[in-house]
C-alpha cells in the first residue's frame, strides 16, 4: 500500500466537487462580512455624534458610549483586516493556509472591547463619582445643549437598530433553527456572532446612557449620570468576556459540527470497499475548512489495487457529502475487535533554550 496508505486531497481537483462553491459556508462569511461594514459605517457616524454632544455637555455617559463606538470601529476593522489575511494561500511555513487569522483577530476584538470600552466606561464613572462627590459643576445641567445627548442618543439607537438588523438577517441565513445562544457558540465563522454581540451591547449602552443623561435632567443628579456610565461599562467587560471564551475555543482548535461528522462517517462507511470507520478526526483549520483524519477497515484479501481504488471511492463520496473538507488523510487497517493499541512512550520534555 505504500503511498497510498495516506491521502491528502487539499488540493485534489480530480475529485467531484472539490472546486465547486462552499455555498453554506461562503454565504457565511459575505453575511458576516456585510454585516461588519454596515456596523462599521453606523459606528462612526455614531461615534463623532457622541464625541460633540460630550464636549457641549460634559456628560460621561456620552463619552462612555463615544469611546465604546471607537472600540467597535477599530474592532470592525480588525474583522476586515482578519478576513483579508486569511485568505492567503498555504505555504510551506504554513502548509494548512491562514484560515485561523479571522480566529486570532476575533480574539484581539475581545481584548479591544474589554481594555478600551468596558475600562474606560468603568474608570470614568469613577472620575465622575468622584467629581461629584468633591461638588464640581455639572456641566450637563449647566449646559445649554443639555437637549443635543436626548436627540443624539435617540437618533444612535435608529442607526445601531438598524445595524442590529442587518446582523439578524445575514445571521438567520446561516442560523437555521438555531436558539440564538446555541448559534453563537456553535459558529465556526466569528464575524456574524462578533457583530451580533457588539450591536447587542450597543443597543443596550445607548439605553444605559439615555436613562443616565435623562434621569439627570429630570432629577438634578448626577448621580445616575455616573451609574448609566458603570452599567455601560459592566456590559462591555461582559460582552468582551464572553467573545473571549467563544474565540480561545476557536482557537485551539474545534471538531466539524456532529451533523458534519455524522456526514462524513456515513459517507465512509457508505462505501464500496469499506468495511466500517474505526476511527476518525476534524479539526476546523478555519471557518469553512475542515481536516479529516480517519483510519477506514478494508477487507483482508483485498490487493494494494483494490485498496487504493476504495480510497479513491472514499474521497470522492466525503467530499460530495461535505465540500468544506479542504485536507482529507485516510489509513487503510484490518479490523481487529481485540486490538489494543501499543502504550504510547513518554512525552519529550520541552528543549530548554
Amino acid at each position: 500500500m505504500g503511498e497510498r496508505a495516506f491521502r491528502d486531497v487539499a488540493a485534489d481537483d480530480r475529485i467531484p466537487g472539490a472546486g465547486r462553491e462552499r455555498t453554506a459556508a461562503r454565504m457565511s462569511t459575505e453575511g458576516g462580512t456585510k454585516a461588519v461594514v454596515a456596523a462599521l459605517t453606523a459606528n462612526l457616524f455614531i461615534a463623532a455624534t457622541k464625541f460633540g454632544a460630550w464636549a457641549l455637555t460634559g456628560a460621561s455617559s456620552m463619552l462612555a458610549e463615544a469611546i465604546h463606538s471607537v472600540a467597535d470601529s477599530g474592532n470592525q476593522l480588525l474583522l476586515l483586516i482578519g478576513g483579508r489575511r486569511a485568505q492567503r494561500a498555504a505555504d510551506e511555513e504554513h502548509p494548512f493556509g491562514y484560515g485561523r487569522e479571522r480566529y486570532v483577530f476575533a480574539f484581539v476584538v475581545s481584548i479591544v472591547l474589554f481594555s478600551v470600552g468596558g475600562l474606560f466606561a468603568l474608570y470614568e464613572a469613577y472620575h465622575k463619582w468622584h467629581e461629584i462627590a468633591e461638588g464640581h459643576p455639572n456641566g450637563l445641567l449647566e449646559s445649554t445643549w443639555w437637549w443635543v445627548p436626548l436627540v443624539i442618543l435617540v437618533a444612535a439607537i435608529v442607526a445601531e437598530g438598524l445595524s442590529f438588523r442587518t446582523a439578524i438577517r445575514e445571521s438567520n441565513k446561516t442560523r437555521g433553527r438555531q436558539r440564538w445562544s446555541r448559534f453563537i457558540r456553535s459558529a465556526k465563522a466569528p464575524e456574524l456572532p462578533v457583530v451580533l454581540l457588539e450591536d447587542f451591547a450597543a443597543l443596550i449602552g445607548l439605553v444605559f446612557a439615555l436613562f443616565g443623561v435623562g434621569m439627570t435632567l429630570v432629577t438634578h443628579n448626577g448621580i445616575f449620570d455616573v451609574i448609566g456610565t458603570a452599567l455601560i461599562g459592566l456590559l462591555l467587560v461582559a460582552v468582551a468576556v464572553t467573545l473571549a471564551i467563544e474565540t480561545q475555543s476557536l482557537l485551539i482548535g474545534e471538531s466539524a459540527a456532529p451533523e458534519v461528522r455524522t456526514k462524513i462517517a456515513d459517507a465512509l462507511a457508505g462505501v464500496d470497499g469499506v468495511e466500517k470507520v474505526i476511527h476518525m478526526k476534524t479539526l476546523h483549520l478555519g471557518p469553512e475548512e475542515i481536516l479529516v483524519a480517519a483510519k477506514i477497515a478494508v477487507t483482508e484479501s483485498e490487493s494494494a489495487g483494490e485498496v487504493a481504488a476504495a480510497i479513491d471511492r472514499a474521497e470522492v463520496a466525503v467530499r460530495a457529502a461535505e465540500p468544506m473538507v479542504t485536507a482529507l488523510y485516510l489509513e487503510p487497517d484490518i479490523y481487529r475487535a481485540d486490538y489494543a493499541p501499543a502504550p504510547r512512550p513518554e512525552r519529550p520534555s520541552a528543549p530548554a533554550h
